[in-house]
This record gives structure tokens, C-alpha cells and sequence, in this order.
């Protein structure tokens, strides 16, 4: 999977800007950061597919010992009978590029950091279209990560281990519990056969709420 171009309307809201008065300086330094992320970037994908089963304490993966914990998860897959696991990264490459520029330039940094965002969740985005090929009878929710309200961050070590990541796209935790390369996503969507509804979420249900950088700025997230 490649990229050609970022998101950048959703990288200025990572940085801190609305749909407008974007100072023409920064757009310029935005198109030049783009360019340099994109000969940078490695995008690697480990992508599962599982039958589920409902239990009282969350959801099993079939032909796993993998039981995604919590309610939320369950209600999130509430009348599916798949679910798509998925680990996706921009590689090592983007993470040295930030720390590279974070000594040299903080504004590059920054605007670099915010663009790896934006590109990380077109990944996400081109991924699901593969889910989307291989079963295109199913019907898709939206994608729910570890973390999101009661579903665990510390099964992150067992989410990695039942997609292969770490085999298979280079996916790690740190010994804090964060994903390494840090520009990599772990996401769960659920397959049904009839359509679902597909349910906006706030970041009041992320467990990064309290102290995520992109909504002190007045970023939202809707997943």
C-alpha cells in the first residue's frame, strides 16, 4: 500500500487550525513537510479476520484465545458475526523524522508530526476497502481501538500477538505499554450481515481524554 498525498485538511485540524485562515507560510511549509514524509514513510498492515462469539465479559475470537474484554466492544459488535482485527504503521522511518526535525526545526516537527497523524488514519482508511473486497456481501461498523471506552489498552499485547504484527508489519510495545513505531494504529471493525448502525463517538469515550494534546488545541475526533 502507498500514499501519493496527505490529508491535509485533517492534519491543520491536527494542528490546531480551522477550515480557513491558515497563514499562507504555514501551507507552504505543510506542502514541503508532505513531500519529505511521503519518500519517508513505510506502510505496513497486518489484517485478521475472525467469527466471533459473545460472552459475558466481552467478545471471543473464534479459533483464539484472544476475549476482547469490557462492554463497550461488545456493544460495538453488537449483531456482527466477524470482526476485522487491524495493525497498521507508517514504519520507523516517520518516528526518526519527527525526532530529527524536533532538534533542528520544532515548527517542521510539529506540522510533520500532524501530517504522520493524517496519514496513518488514510492507511486505516485504504484498509478497510481490503476488508471490504475480501467480504463485500458484509456490512462494516466503524473502526474501535483498545483504549475506547471499557475496552482494555493493556490487551494491546495480546491485539498485536493474534494479528502477527509484529511479524508481519514490525508493530512492538514499548515497555510503557505504547505502540512502536508510535505513527501505528490497532483497530477492531465489525462485520454483520445486515447493515448496522454506525453510532458517533466523542473523545469523552477515549481513555487518552484527559490528557491528549489535539483536543487541548480544539481538535475533535468523531470514530
Amino acid at each position: 500500500m502507498t500514499l501519493t498525498a496527505v490529508d491535509k485538511t485533517q492534519a491543520f485540524r491536527y494542528m490546531g487550525y480551522g477550515d480557513e485562515n491558515i497563514p499562507e507560510n504555514i501551507r507552504t511549509l505543510t506542502d514541503a513537510c508532505e513531500k519529505r514524509l511521503l519518500e519517508t514513510i513505510n506502510i505496513s498492515l497486518s489484517l485478521r479476520i475472525f467469527d466471533i462469539e459473545f460472552t459475558d465479559s466481552g467478545v471471543l475470537l473464534c479459533g483464539s484465545n484472544f476475549l476482547m474484554q469490557g462492554n463497550d466492544i461488545k456493544n460495538h459488535l453488537n449483531g456482527c458475526t466477524k470482526a476485522a482485527l487491524l495493525c497498521a504503521t507508517l514504519g520507523t522511518g516517520a518516528d526518526r523524522l519527527i525526532n530529527q526535525l524536533s532538534v533542528s526545526d520544532m515548527t517542521e516537527s510539529f506540522i510533520t508530526d500532524a501530517l504522520a497523524s493524517a496519514a496513518i488514519e488514510q492507511v486505516c482508511d485504504k484498509a478497510e476497502l481490503q476488508i471490504k473486497d475480501k467480504l463485500p456481501d458484509m456490512f462494516m461498523t466503524w473502526r474501535y481501538s483498545p483504549g475506547y471506552g471499557d475496552f482494555p489498552i493493556s490487551q494491546q499485547q495480546e491485539f498485536l500477538a493474534v494479528t502477527n504484527a509484529s511479524k508481519n508489519a514490525g508493530i512492538h510495545l514499548s515497555e510503557s505499554g505504547m505502540l512502536i513505531p508510535s505513527k501505528s494504529v490497532t483497530a477492531v471493525t465489525g462485520l454483520s450481515e445486515k447493515p448496522v448502525a454506525k453510532k458517533k463517538q466523542g473523545c469523552v469515550s477515549c481513555n487518552m481524554y484527559d490528557r491528549c494534546s489535539y483536543r487541548k488545541r480544539g481538535v475533535r475526533c468523531e470514530f
